[in-house]
């Protein structure tokens, strides 16, 4: 059997359609769900294969790949419309920023930090070493709040902001902290949850991450005022799971308007997907969302500034 160029594109498309539509569908299983963190890939994917075997007037193909590009597009193309007004004069700009246990790049951390100038930053994966170089910000963030672990699931709050009630719990399944905090944003009020579930990688780790989300939903459901969440909730927006948290939480993400803004993972620029996430009540305004500078991490900051 010869191999030929058109063949191995038709072999490509076929396997893209059929991702594309596959993930499109309604079923919560943990592989499918995985798979749909990929739809910016598959959209980009698509619109290619659709050039390059239109070309070669491959038109079966190319019309099945028409579908797949709408499909794609249709959950890709409203993240970049819609933003939602400005709420206030007052400005904010937060960072979640997944630093990696093992990194040792301290100072790329402390230079992100440097130019990015945020009022408030999420750490994630902060180990007691990381904790303790952290100790470097305290200077310029005096208030902060930290519960450091081992492992990959360690948290802390830096914030140049007075932190007028700061704890975490343990979230269920495996007791991974959860910041909650309240603070004072140019006299308004803000509620802060920042939290990081495990990842998605099997059946038993998606039903924890699931349970993981749906225990901060609580938490959420308790909060009165504006309230912001910030944190590496280790599924991207078009998992069923996840837009069941957005909707039952009454957050949007700042995302909305500004694209998708891909974070992880950093070792394979053309598989990125968006991971990290910050999500808001819908009394607070977003001027920016942008994706901060490599920081020695697999992931990249999600920068994102916010008026009240």
């Amino acid at each position: 059997m010869r191999v030929t160029l058109v063949g191995i594109l038709q072999s490509v498309a076929v396997v893209t359609v059929l991702f594309s539509l596959v993930t499109a569908l309604p079923l919560n299983d943990s592989m499918l769900q995985l798979f749909t963190h990929f739809r910016l890939q598959y959209f980009v994917v698509s619109v290619l294969l659709l050039l390059v075997l239109a070309a070669f007037r491959q038109h079966t193909y190319a019309i099945a790949l028409l579908v797949a590009v709408v499909v794609n597009a249709s959950f890709i193309l409203p993240w970049y419309v819609g933003k939602g007004p400005g709420q206030g004069a007052t400005t904010m700009r937060v960072v979640q920023a997944n630093i990696l246990s093992t990194n040792t790049e301290y100072e790329k951390v402390f230079g992100m930090v440097e130019s990015e100038q945020p009022d408030l930053i999420v750490f994630q994966e902060v180990s007691p070493h990381w904790l303790m170089a952290l100790a470097a910000l305290k200077s310029e963030y005096p208030h902060s709040y930290a519960e450091a672990r081992e492992g990959n699931f360690g948290i802390a709050v830096f914030s140049r902001l007075p932190l007028l009630s700061v704890s975490h719990i343990d979230s269920p399944p495996y007791a991974y902290p959860t910041i909650i905090a309240k603070l004072r944003v140019g006299g308004e009020l803000v509620n802060l949850v920042a939290t990081h579930p495990t990842i998605p990688v099997s059946p038993p780790f998606f039903e924890a991450r699931n349970l993981h989300l749906d225990s901060v939903q609580e938490i959420l459901a308790n909060l009165d005022g504006r309230t912001i969440l910030l944190g590496d909730l280790n599924t991207a927006m078009w998992d069923v799971n996840y837009r069941a948290f957005e909707r039952q939480a009454g957050l949007r993400n700042a995302r909305k308007g500004f694209g998708i803004v891909p974070t992880w993972p950093t070792f394979m620029p053309f598989a990125m997907i968006p991971i990290d996430h910050v999500l808001v009540s819908t009394d607070i305004g977003v001027q920016d969302v942008h994706a901060g500078a490599r920081m020695g991490s697999d992931h990249l900051p999600l920068v994102v500034t916010l008026s009240l």
